[in-house]
């Protein structure tokens, strides 16, 4: 076994769980988790050499995931998931904090609704935050803003979800 299969099992390791738990919180399937965990690890294998070090390497994994994920919505033409999870999962991260629970309590396609009309920088951080359980300074890091930029657009994000919710102007 060459030195870049042994370090790349050790990365398998140390972060399978990790990868598979946040895949299944996006799409609430074990099969396809386990699937598009796989794919992730393949895809974060050919592209090891572009690992530059700057982020955890759960960071790096985690957006190499939320692509394969979205690739799989686009392949199968399903609506994004990621809002039944949102909406629906008791034990979702952050759930003390206000807005959460208002989220949990909406029609699922309301909120795929607001989800859809966010910016894609505010929806990436809000994917990464909930379902990553990324701290707000390897989001910053990831995306290449400031972590006040990373929590100023979850706050942001999470606010006009709220708003729009509360209006109902969806």
């Amino acid at each position: 076994m060459n030195s870049t299969m042994h370090d790349f099992e050790g990365i398998y390791k140390e972060n399978y769980k990790r990868v598979y738990s946040f895949l299944y919180r996006l799409c609430r399937d074990e099969n396809v988790a386990e699937d598009l965990t796989q794919d992730t690890f393949y895809q974060a294998y050919i592209s090891l050499d572009r690992y530059n070090g700057q982020c955890e390497m759960f960071t790096w994994l985690a957006a190499i995931a939320k692509n394969v994920f979205f690739n799989y919505l686009r392949r199968t033409k399903k609506e994004s998931l990621v809002v039944d999870v949102y909406v629906s999962e008791p034990e979702a991260p952050l759930s003390d904090e206000p807005g959460y629970r208002i989220l949990r309590e909406v029609d699922i396609k309301s909120v795929r609704r607001a989800i859809r009309k966010l910016p894609k920088k505010y929806s990436e951080v809000l994917i990464l935050r909930v379902y990553g359980e990324l701290p707000f300074d390897e989001i910053a890091k990831k995306l290449d803003i400031s972590t006040n930029s990373a929590k100023v657009i979850f706050y942001r994000a999470k606010n006009y979800i709220k708003e729009a919710l509360e209006n109902e102007e969806l």
